[in-house]
């Protein structure tokens, strides 16, 4: 029988590819999702089931009419300037949602999780590349609403006989490199998509928020991971637990890291164009550098990524952002044609 998979927030960017993964590996999953920044075509296995996790009877429903033997947990808000203007949405939406399932867990006896948080929890930090043991002092309501989300998980697993898996990513880019999956959010604000369209003509510039951070070059770095290697490393946690591991956090990221404008650089050469690059202040609560010290990891769940390559983080991206172009205008024509 095949082992049952609650994945929350699996239409989204980073779940749709760890539920692809799930589905090929043999596992039965059901994915919940409100999908108002997912997209139900990103869902490739399992049973897509629309619902949020504010609505505690609809999820305790989801709960009682399948026996999971495990949740991921990706829905959340993710946009740091966003948590800076609407703190309050950012703790209900990632933190109180969190209390909702973790509750579901208790009751329905549920007791393996695996949670997407973030390096924001570390904040401004003196060590590079930052380990799991470095103080966690987010500088965010966004990285804070994910810390308070850890220390829930954490607080409840230690009364209880779940077992957790937290993986804290760092900057997430690419797309699977069959052309599968990607992206799907059409106002992505991570860099490496907004210099992907600018190279494709679907923004007008891009702009480098902060040229007068304590880099070398004055913009800021952040450790890029390709979102096929982050499944994997869900998978991998996964198996971990299903061996009766115990409770760990993780960094996924490669340890290494690219300023904004070394990432625009690459860019401009894959993609051949050499679009305007506009300066700008600093955002609100962006920090000067971010990179992982990915060794436990490796150590702990024999991780082994295969995308370690800004390049190919790149090249995947625009590729999967063309074939959208693509795709929109085949149904484009398909409209004009029955209309």
């Amino acid at each position: 029988m095949k082992k049952k998979i609650l994945v929350t927030g699996g239409a989204g960017y980073i779940g749709s590819h760890v539920v692809r993964q799930l589905g090929e590996a043999g596992y039965d999953v059901v994915v919940y999702d409100n999908c108002s920044t997912g997209s139900p075509t990103s869902v490739t296995h399992g049973k897509l089931i629309i619902g949020d996790l504010v609505d505690t009877d609809h999820l305790y429903q989801i709960f009682a009419q399948h026996e999971f033997s495990a949740v991921f947990h990706f829905a959340a808000s993710l946009i740091v300037p966003e948590s800076v203007a609407h703190p309050l949405d950012y703790y209900a939406n990632n933190t109180r949602n969190t209390l909702n399932l973790l509750r579901c867990c208790s009751v329905m006896g549920v007791n393996k999780f695996i949670f997407s948080s973030t390096a924001a929890v570390y904040g401004e930090v003196e060590e590079k590349p930052v380990s799991e043991s470095n103080p966690t002092h987010p500088i965010n309501p966004y990285g804070r609403s994910k810390l308070m989300s850890e220390w829930l998980i954490q607080d409840y697993a230690a009364t209880s006989s779940m077992h957790y898996v937290i993986l804290r990513y760092f900057n997430v880019a690419g797309s699977q490199p069959g052309g599968l999956l990607g992206q799907m959010s059409p106002n992505a604000t991570h860099l490496i998509r907004a210099a992907c369209d600018a190279a494709l003509k679907r923004k007008p510039e891009v702009r480098i928020f902060g040229t007068d951070f304590p880099t070398p070059d004055g913009t800021a770095i952040r450790d890029y991971i390709h979102v096929e290697d982050l499944a994997t490393a869900h998978l991998d946690a996964l198996d971990y637990l299903e061996k009766r591991g115990e409770s760990q956090i993780f960094n996924c990221g490669y340890g290494q890291g690219y300023s904004v404008r070394q990432v625009i650089e690459r860019v401009k050469a894959i993609s051949g164009v050499d679009f305007p690059v506009i300066a700008a202040p600093r955002r609100p609560g962006d920090p000067a550098c971010v990179a992982a010290c990915a060794d436990k990891i490796r150590r702990v769940l024999g991780w082994q990524p295969k995308h370690n390559d800004l390049d190919e983080i790149i090249d995947t991206t625009i590729t999967w952002e063309k074939q959208k172009i693509n795709l929109a205008r085949q149904r484009h024509l398909s409209l004009a044609m029955h209309n």
